[in-house]
């Protein structure tokens, strides 16, 4: 899959495990860095690669929540000439949704998009709306325009299992992909993966064991990033306004079972969650305005705290 992709994308290679990770976990992601660096060309390729139903829908001011779950239609029969109603469905109903520039919308829309991604239904008057299996939200932030932007709400930050940061490409890699872009020659991704296949392997992930000392590690790890719990260490104190909730410790050990699949081991260990702490947690962390004068970011503590329960049994690889 990654070689396949890497025809596209030029390097990105923990993004694209990231991705690959939040699917395999029933998950969704959010991909969080500045224009241009080919976040929207990354889902798109993925869907190809996975023979996946794709939709993007770019998220604007007066974007409504009809707008990506769907609307009734007025039809008139040219036969008969009887007028009726019929649904017609949304960009919502795909396998894979690009939600371009998430922040862009206002929080009905958002409101909208957060039952989907939780449910995996929509509502629609009084009807409840299946949608497809399986189902991921993979969404863009720009990070650096606030301006007429509506900040995501807590709660649906929370129902990212990751948060992804895209992050600009190296001397190497940059010239590369302007040698790609300015060339003739397009490469064609192959479909490797069907949906069942994805389904079947999300089956395979959850089976993963997974010892109670990791499980334990996991808890410990999720608890100390709340200020107001005994569990945490006097900087968490200091510098973190609100900790990490329980869907926390749930998304980390999915997440290292996944991490451990795809290194091919039959079981996740404490090494595998702290590979994944820093997308499962940053999102999860908010710091405080002391925090943020002296220049800490939530990845920066949940380094210094993984670092402090012992970190487990391989580096942080993120």
């Amino acid at each position: 899959m990654k070689e396949e992709l890497a025809q596209v994308i030029v390097g990105q290679e923990e993004v694209v495990e990231q991705v690959l990770m939040a699917m395999f976990c029933r998950g969704h992601a959010l991909l969080v860095g500045v224009p241009g660096l080919a976040k929207t060309l990354l889902v798109s390729t993925v869907s190809e690669a996975l023979e996946l139903e794709y939709k993007r829908i770019q998220f604007t001011p007066d974007l409504m929540p009809a707008d990506i779950t769907g609307t009734d239609v007025l039809e008139v029969d040219p036969e008969t000439g009887r007028r009726g109603f019929r649904f017609v469905n949304g960009p919502l109903f795909a396998s894979m949704v690009l939600a371009d520039e998430i922040n862009r919308t206002p929080p009905k829309t958002q409101a909208a998009l957060l039952e989907a991604m939780q449910e995996h239904h929509v509502t629609v008057g009084e009807r409840t709306l299946q949608l497809p299996d399986p189902f991921f939200v993979l969404a863009t932030q720009n990070p650096i325009e606030q301006e007429g932007t509506y900040p995501l709400p807590e709660a649906q930050l929370d129902r990212f299992l990751f948060n992804i940061i895209v992050d600009y490409p190296t001397g190497e890699e940059e010239r590369e992909i302007i040698r790609r872009v300015t060339s003739p020659n397009s490469a064609k991704v192959s479909a490797l993966m069907s949906g069942a296949e994805i389904v079947e392997l999300q089956q395979i992930v959850k089976r993963v064991p997974v010892g109670d000392h990791v499980i334990d590690f996991a808890a410990k790890l999720a608890r100390a990033t709340r200020p107001g719990s005994d569990e945490a260490p006097s900087f968490v104190k200091e510098m973190v306004g609100w900790g990490a909730g329980p869907r926390a410790g749930i998304s980390l050990i999915s997440a290292a079972k996944a991490h451990a699949v795809l290194r091919g081991r039959l079981h996740a260990t404490t090494g595998d969650v702290a590979a994944v702490a820093l997308p499962v947690l940053r999102h999860r962390v908010l710091t405080t305005f002391n925090a943020e004068a002296a220049g800490v970011k939530s990845d920066d503590i949940i380094r210094r705290l993984v670092e402090e329960l012992g970190g487990g049994d391989s580096k942080i690889e993120i």
